[in-house]
């Protein structure tokens, strides 16, 4: 892992921009992470490279482990829009997931951020519990409706995609201060 940190055990994961070289790797780990939706390799790369101001990864020992990925929506400047979190089985139940989010909100160019938003389908309880606690570790209401519907939206094929929004957001928990300081 380049400039990464070690403690006992696995080495403490490094969060960094993607680049386009990660692609193929990002592509993996969506792909290792059900039930989270498969993009196109190509989806991939464009974020790695287009989006990469607003998309994070996790690396430890060289292996992408966490990936976070996002954009400013062009209508809500203040808003943003977190489109996949995957975190590998691996390094699940450690918090990297909140440490992505925070990551990207703690960049100079989303400082102006006030509402986080998602979709999330009824059965991801991994998703469903990361947001809650991302709203309750930053003490924001968190909102949802269905955005996406099943039927009316899916042709019946894929579940109802609810939006959350998340805010007003403010990082001002003593994690989010510790982990901009350093």
């Amino acid at each position: 892992m380049k400039g990464g940190l070690f403690r006992k055990g696995p080495a403490v994961p490094l969060i960094r921009r993607p680049l386009p070289e990660d692609g193929a790797a990002v592509s993996a780990l969506i792909r290792a992470c059900p039930p989270l939706d498969n993009n196109s390799a190509y989806c991939n790369l464009l974020q790695c490279t287009h989006f990469a101001e607003t998309c994070a990864l996790a690396e430890r020992d060289g292996e992408i482990i966490g990936w976070v990925s996002g954009y400013r929506p062009p209508e809500a400047p203040d808003e943003l829009f977190i489109w996949q979190v995957a975190v590998h089985a691996s390094a699940r139940g450690l918090g990297l997931g909140q440490s992505l989010l925070e990551t990207l909100l703690l960049r100079p160019a989303e400082r102006e951020v006030a509402t986080l938003s998602t979709t999330i389908t009824p059965e991801n309880a991994a998703s469903w519990a990361l947001f809650r606690s991302f709203a309750q570790t930053h003490h924001a209401v968190m909102r949802q409706r269905p955005l996406f519907e099943r039927d009316n939206h899916f042709n019946g094929e894929h579940e109802t995609e609810f939006l959350v929004s998340i805010g007003p957001l403010s990082l001002t928990s003593p994690k989010a201060i510790a982990k901009e300081a350093s």
